[in-house]
């Protein structure tokens, strides 16, 4: 029985590394880490149990499992409108949108919805090591559910 357990553990144990590995993207979480010590000024990391994985500020949402989630629907964080119509529109964050929105959030919404008034609450850029913070993002947050 114990055998069992053991194993199953560390079945569960490998998936989700898996899983992670192959969900990370390009980027390097190691790095992604120290670069998200420019985001955490405003974003924190906090698991739905209230696991503190990044204490950080509260300007803007809350990054636990926003990696394949649909934009502009972290409950309880007040969205600009335009980052809540693209979320309506079908914006989901993959690599791709998340390094976009980050090195430009207004140009990179402008585009999406194909509105020049398109604005973005997140007047940061980061211009470089966007995939690395993905890549974080992707490796302390929770296994997707699809």
């Amino acid at each position: 029985m114990k055998l069992k357990i053991v194993t199953a553990l560390a079945a569960a144990t490998l998936a989700t590394s898996a899983f992670a590995e192959s969900h990370a993207g390009s980027g390097d979480a190691a790095a992604g880490e120290k670069e998200f010590n420019k985001c955490k000024s405003c974003h924190m990391i906090v698991a739905d149990d209230g696991t503190e994985i990044v204490k950080g500020g509260k300007t803007g949402p809350n990054l636990w499992g926003v990696m394949g989630q649909q934009a502009g629907v972290v409950e309880g964080f007040n969205y600009g409108d335009s980052l809540v119509a693209a979320g309506e529109a079908g914006l989901v964050w993959d690599e791709a949108n998340f390094v976009a929105y980050v090195q430009d959030p207004r140009g990179f919404l402008q585009t999406y919805l194909d509105d020049s008034g398109a604005k973005s609450k997140m007047s940061f850029k980061l211009r470089k090591g966007a995939e690395d913070v993905y890549a974080y993002l992707v490796s302390v947050g929770p296994a997707p559910t699809n």
